[in-house]
């Protein structure tokens, strides 16, 4: 008995629109937030400590835009409430993380670093159709391995903030790639 296969509805052409806006605010703001991590990572002073705390929060911010964007577009949001309990969860945890030093930042940075890329990866792969997420695929996927190594350098003497810098440069830097691609996306369809 043949079945018949039916191809997935295409993404409504807001979500594309919507979700490429908030990846060019999501990489300026890494760009912002990783020049001033840099510039005030040789010490874990209050500055350091509130922009700590600031980027997963912006991540939560994000994400709840996301999911008013991808709900109104019949998206998959599943994911998206678990990335906020994450990066609410997070923020609590780098904001005790920090009255104890660098390396309890980098444990619980790492942490988030493992748990946001799967995150990001499932998201990723379930909106691939929409276009413009290779680069979101492999972000997630980069960003597990780093929570690895930041959860290491956190046991070693070369335990540093700026590690973070790069890491949330480098994570815009993807944004801004699917953002762009995206951007293709849309004009081919």
């Amino acid at each position: 008995m043949d079945t018949l296969v039916t191809a997935p509805a295409p993404a409504p052409a807001s979500a594309p629109a919507a979700l490429r806006r908030l990846y060019f605010v999501r990489f300026a703001f890494a760009a912002v937030w990783a020049a001033l991590l840099f510039a005030t990572a040789d010490t874990l002073g209050p500055l350091s400590a509130a922009l700590l705390v600031l980027y997963p929060l912006f991540d939560v911010a994000c994400a709840v835009v996301d999911v008013r964007s991808a709900a109104a577009d019949g998206g998959p949001v599943r994911h998206l409430y678990l990335n906020i309990v994450l990066s609410a969860l997070t923020a609590v945890g780098l904001a005790v993380a920090a009255t104890s030093g660098i390396p309890a930042v980098l444990r619980v940075w790492g942490a988030w670093a493992v748990t946001a890329g799967l995150v990001q990866f499932v998201v990723g792969v379930s909106r691939r159709r929409m276009g413009g997420q290779w680069a979101m695929i492999a972000s997630g996927g980069i960003s597990t391995l780093a929570g690895v190594s930041f959860a290491a350098q956190a046991g070693g003497a070369d335990a540093s903030l700026k590690t973070l810098a790069g890491y949330a440069f480098l994570g815009g830097v993807f944004f801004l790639v699917s953002a762009l691609r995206l951007g293709r996306a849309t004009r081919r369809a």
